[in-house]
């Protein structure tokens, strides 16, 4: 299995001859080496509505037929766009045919803005869980640090953990780390952060604060073996 970071909180898992994308924001990310064109994901798995997230979903899916996988008013409205989507929501587990995910809590908001000025609602936002090869992955998402990762991590003993650290929207570095020692995976690798000016950090110190497990910052494109 082979885990690859591309700029914000774009993770791309590529296993068993399937191919999962994870929040695939391309088009406007500055920091990604990834090209809409050149995606072929099979399920594409978001963690909530805003459009830093959702990103190129509606585009990719059509072109590849991927499953998209969300809490249940995005899935819906992606399924309005003629998009084959599998809803879920918080708490809830669901079995595929490349491994297991569930949806964690998260603390943030999930407003898709549209050409119009206009908010949509698009639920409530998640993290997840990805069970996957015999290893748990998991991307936290748009969050706020909670005290409830405490029992993820205790029930979920996590491999990989993806923990957002650019402020300002999100946990910070300081609350990142804190959430590190709640979650105490094997390893930790920081994401959505230096994409726009008010989310500016510097993943080493992030790294250096960590003291329960190791971190490791990704370059866009820069991959884990497992």
């Amino acid at each position: 299995m082979k885990i690859s970071y591309h700029g914000h909180s774009v993770v791309k898992i590529e296993t068993d001859g399937k191919t999962i994308l994870i929040d695939p924001f391309i088009t406007g990310n500055e920091l990604t080496d990834l090209k809409v064109e050149e995606e072929k994901p099979d399920v594409i798995i978001l963690t909530h509505g805003h459009n830093d997230h959702v990103g190129d979903t509606v585009e990719l899916a059509k072109k590849n037929d991927s499953l998209v996988i969300a809490n249940h008013e995005l899935a819906t409205y992606l399924s309005w766009k003629l998009v084959k989507t599998h809803p879920m929501h918080i708490g809830g587990a669901y079995e595929f045919d490349f491994g297991k995910v569930k949806l964690t809590q998260a603390f943030h908001g999930s407003g898709l803005m549209t050409d119009g000025n206009e908010i949509i609602y698009m639920g409530m936002p998640a993290g997840l869980l990805l069970f996957i090869e015999g290893k748990t992955i998991y991307h936290a998402g748009d969050t706020g640090l909670f005290s409830d990762m405490k029992l993820i991590g205790e029930r979920h003993p996590i491999d990989l953990a993806f923990l957002p650290i650019g402020d300002n929207f999100t946990m910070g570095p300081e609350d990142a780390a804190e959430a590190a020692r709640f979650l105490k995976p094997k390893k930790v690798v920081p994401i959505h952060y230096n994409t726009f000016p008010p989310i500016k950090q510097d993943p080493h110190k992030f790294v250096d604060m960590l003291d329960v497990c190791p971190g490791q910052v990704m370059s866009a494109g820069e991959s884990i073996e497992y």
